[in-house]
């Protein structure tokens, strides 16, 4: 039977000897000692806020024109296979790296990660267990923006996926219904129903609609939106994923504002919440704000001043922030290192920590995500030849 975090965390002595012992002898890279720093500080979490913007009225205008594809219809075309690899990350518990082409591009770059079980608690969406993965393009002229990966994972260790062009509707100056690429780095993602969330670093969220995923044309890797001849193309993609809302982010009482980073759904929070980091190379003042977001409807959950204001807020002053989530209050942070050094893990509680894992994480680690029904913290990296994607097991750290 697997024990829930928090039962596992208090069940130390032999157990966690037997652990300790399977982890030396399995553990690729030698296991640094946990390294403890100052604790973290409270500071005024209402002072950060999200203001919920209107849905887009041009997806109705779109569904129209174009045909509807859900989440199994993506996952039951995916066109690229995964690899088995190993990136050493303690105690870890599974991985699979991208296909040859996508592992060495450097037109591409992953940065979010997310699963069906942030959707919905039982761990699927529709039926399907996924993963998925954000990736940033990193050239302009075009800029085609973020393209996100459908991975089916329902058993595999070398999961089939394709990837899905984000785009934001909108109307031409002809009047015509059109789309966009989204230019954001994407550094965070999670989903939560039908919504899929992408971190905006200055702007706070956009929340894309996994209900309208549309077919496009295909056939030209230059070419993005509608057409002299009506049809409408996505840079060579098959599907695309529209943006829905904005939710814009602001602060109050002359708190610095938020530096979106990355992003996760804390599902073992009451209510249900959102972690979100702020990078900094040097990492002082950086802080982890928590948002609360509502089941009900899949939005952030509103005050009565009509805005989202953050629930918990600390200064950490840790460098180099990728990603971040908590499991039954415990805060787990992603900090990388170079593209020449190992990545580590920091955990922190409201009243301790931060607690740095030196060398936990492979080299360039970005996003966290926890897939509750497995018990696994999912994470990933970013550099071209080295791209992993892994879960380790929580209650190691």
């Amino acid at each position: 039977m697997i024990l829930p975090y928090r039962a596992r965390m208090n069940r130390r002595g032999t157990a966690a000897s037997l652990f300790a012992l399977a982890a030396a002898l399995t553990t690729v890279s030698a296991v640094s000692a946990p390294v403890a720093s100052a604790d973290p500080t409270a500071i005024p979490a209402a002072h950060f806020r999200l203001s919920e913007g209107p849905y887009n009225p041009t997806i109705a205008r779109l569904d129209d024109l174009l045909p509807n594809a859900s989440v199994s219809d993506v996952l039951a075309s995916a066109n690229r296979t995964a690899t088995a690899c190993s990136p050493g990350a303690e105690h870890q518990v599974a991985a699979f790296c991208w296909n040859s082409g996508d592992d060495g591009t450097a037109d591409w770059y992953p940065q979010g990660i997310s699963s069906t079980a942030d959707a919905y608690g039982n761990g699927t969406y529709e039926g399907e267990t996924a993963l998925f993965v954000s990736w940033y393009y990193r050239h302009d002229n075009p800029n085609k923006g973020v393209r996100v990966s459908f991975v089916d994972h329902s058993t595999s260790s070398t999961p089939v996926y394709r990837h899905v062009l984000l785009v934001e509707p909108y109307t031409d100056s002809a009047g015509n219904p059109d789309f966009r690429p989204v230019t954001v780095h994407a550094g965070g993602i999670f989903a939560y129903g039908h919504f899929l969330y992408v971190a905006d670093t200055w702007g706070g969220f956009r929340a894309f609609d996994l209900r309208h995923i549309w077919r496009v044309s295909t056939g030209d890797k230059s070419r993005i939106g509608r057409q002299s001849d009506g049809t409408y193309h996505a840079f060579d993609y098959r599907y695309v994923l529209p943006q829905a809302h904005r939710f814009t982010a602001s602060t109050t009482d002359g708190t610095a504002r938020l530096r979106f980073s990355a992003a996760s759904l804390d599902r073992t929070s009451t209510p249900d919440s959102v972690v979100v980091p702020e990078y900094d190379a040097d990492g002082t003042g950086t802080r982890v704000v928590r948002f609360p977001i509502d089941y009900t409807d899949r939005k952030f959950r509103e005050s009565s001043d009509g805005y989202t204001h953050a629930t918990e807020a600390y200064r950490v002053d840790i460098a180099s922030m990728q990603g971040a989530t908590a499991i039954d209050e415990t805060f787990f942070v992603s900090a990388s290192a170079g593209s020449g050094t190992r990545g580590s893990l920091y955990t922190f509680t409201g009243s301790s920590g931060p607690t740095r894992h030196s060398g936990a994480q492979p080299v360039g680690p970005e996003d966290l995500s926890y897939w509750g029904p497995r018990d696994q913290l999912w994470g990933l990296t970013e550099y071209p030849d080295r791209r992993f994607v892994y879960a380790v097991d929580p209650s190691g750290f």
